[in-house]
């Protein structure tokens, strides 16, 4: 079983940067791919990026890309989300997800665990 806990979130101004962490509890951690996904008020929840077990390979949705950075420290157990040059249509609760495999690319429906989610507010 693995929890994950998420922290960072918070209200910043349009053109501003947040950094997300998310902390993991359980073993082989180093056995996950991780993602982040995010729900807007009213929407469904959409995939932001995702990071492979190893760290080699990554993969943003396309209205991050060039703004946000995902990056892992196995020995730390945690899985960041660098957020730079915000929009306010990045305001949205932000979910950390992780996903039993090996593989580079793990489809969004292969997540199995969640964090709770923590809030992103991007002003004006």
């Amino acid at each position: 079983q693995l929890q994950l806990v998420e922290s960072g979130g918070g209200l910043v101004q349009a053109g501003g940067s947040l950094r997300l962490s998310c902390t993991t509890s359980g073993r082989a951690f180093n056995m996950y791919a991780m993602g982040w996904f995010r729900q807007a008020p009213g929407k469904e929840r959409e995939f932001v990026a995702a990071i492979s077990w190893s760290g080699g390979y990554t993969v943003y949705a396309d209205s991050v890309k060039g703004r946000f950075t995902i990056s892992r420290d196995n020995a730390k157990n945690t899985v960041l989300l660098q957020m730079n040059s915000l929009k306010p249509e990045d305001t949205a609760v932000y979910f950390c997800a992780a996903a039993f495999s090996h593989s580079d690319y793990v489809p969004p429906s292969r997540y199995d665990y969640w964090g709770q989610g923590t809030q992103v507010t991007v002003s004006s």
